[in-house]
C-alpha cells in the first residue's frame, strides 16, 4: 500500500526494510509519557490504508480508510468502529472546528470539505490564485477558525482529475474563517506534510517529508508565519502535540521530541509505516494510530494538546 499510495514518500524501494526497523525496534521512553504496563493494542484492522485520525470533544476518534473512500469512527465507550461517511472525497488529514464540523482535505478534486454531524459535507476551499490546489494533505485550525494545510501532490491511482503539479510547487497555505479567502503562508519548504500548531497559537510545526526535516514556525497573525527554525532532523506525515508540549512525529513508529527538540521516546508499531497519530479517548489520553491496514492504541500518562 505504501507504493502505491504514498509513492514519492521514497517507501516503495524500502518497505521490507521500515517493516524490520519497526518490528525489532524496543520502545524508549525517558520521561515516562507511556502508561505504565501500557502496551500498543490493535484497535481495528482490515483497510486498505488508514489516516487521519482526529477526536471529537467525546474522545471518540475519526479516521480515513482514504482508498476505500470512507471516514470511520471508533467509539470511546465501547470501542466499536462504525463508517460516518463512504463518500469521503478521498479524505486525508483531518480536524473538528469549534462548531463540531469535521474539517477534511478532500484530496480527491483537490478540496478542502466541511462534514456536519450526519455526515453531509460541504466544499470550503479549492483554489489559490484561480489555480487549483495540488491536492490538501494535512490541517491544522487556529483559534479563529482559520486552517493552516499543507498541499503536496502525491498522483493516487484513483484520480481521475489531471495528476500534473497545479500549483508552482508544494507550500503551506491558510484558508481564512469566513472561508473567503486562501492566501499563502511560506513556499520555503520541499514537500510539506505533517502540520500542527501549539494550543496558545504561537508556534506552527511544519513537517518537510521532501527533506527529511521538521520545522517550527512563529505565528504572526492570522496566515502569517516567520522565523522558521530547524526543529527535528527527521520529516513526518502526521504529527500532533501533548498536553506538555511534546511533538509526536510519524513515520517508522512513532518518535517523540520534548519542546527544545531532544528526542524523549520512540514508540514502534509493527507496520511498515505508521502514517498519523492523535491523542483521544475518554480521558484525552490514548495515543491512536492509524499504520496502513490497521489502528492502534496506547495509554499514556500524558494528554492531548
Amino acid at each position: 500500500m505504501i507504493s502505491i499510495f504514498k509513492p514519492v514518500r521514497g517507501l516503495a524501494a524500502c518497505a521490507c526494510l521500515c517493516f524490520s526497523l519497526s518490528a525489532n525496534a524496543q520502545i524508549m521512553d525517558q520521561n515516562n509519557l507511556i502508561a505504565p504496563g501500557a502496551k500498543v493494542e490493535l484497535l481495528g484492522g482490515g483497510y486498505a490504508f488508514t489516516e487521519g485520525p482526529v477526536a471529537d470533544k467525546k474522545g471518540n476518534v475519526f479516521f480515513t480508510d482514504q482508498p476505500n473512500d470512507k471516514i470511520l469512527r471508533w467509539d470511546a465507550k465501547t470501542g466499536e468502529i462504525t463508517t460516518f461517511s463512504d463518500k469521503s472525497g478521498r479524505s486525508n488529514g483531518m480536524y473538528f472546528d469549534k462548531k463540531g464540523r469535521l474539517i477534511t482535505c478532500a484530496d480527491e478534486e483537490n478540496q478542502l470539505w466541511s462534514f456536519d454531524k450526519k455526515g453531509n459535507h460541504t466544499l470550503i476551499g479549492e483554489k489559490y490564485d484561480g489555480k487549483l490546489l495540488n491536492g490538501p494533505n494535512d490541517l491544522w485550525l487556529d483559534a479563529a477558525g482559520g486552517i493552516y494545510f499543507t498541499d503536496p501532490l502525491y498522483k493516487r491511482p484513483y484520480w481521475k482529475r489531471d495528476p500534473a503539479m497545479q500549483q508552482d510547487g508544494q507550500h503551506v497555505y491558510y484558508l481564512s474563517p469566513d472561508r473567503s479567502t486562501i492566501t499563502r503562508v511560506t513556499d520555503a519548504l520541499n514537500k510539506p506534510n505533517g502540520i500542527v500548531g501549539t494550543a496558545d497559537g504561537k508556534k506552527l510545526y511544519v513537517a518537510d517529508i521532501g527533506a527529511s526535516k521538521t520545522y517550527v514556525f512563529d505565528i504572526t497573525g492570522q496566515g502569517q508565519i516567520s522565523n522558521k527554525k530547524l526543529f527535528a532532523e527527521m520529516g513526518s506525515d502526521g504529527m500532533t502535540l501533548d498536553s506538555k508540549g511534546n511533538l509526536y512525529l510519524t513515520g517508522n513508529g512513532v518518535t517523540v521530541f520534548d519542546p527544545t527538540g531532544n528526542k524523549i521516546a520512540y514508540i514502534p508499531v509493527h507496520q511498515g509505516w505508521t502514517a498519523n497519530i492523535c491523542f483521544g479517548g475518554k480521558k484525552n489520553d490514548m495515543l491512536f494510530m492509524t499504520a496502513q491496514k490497521s489502528v492502534y492504541g496506547l495509554k499514556m500518562n500524558v494528554k492531548g494538546n
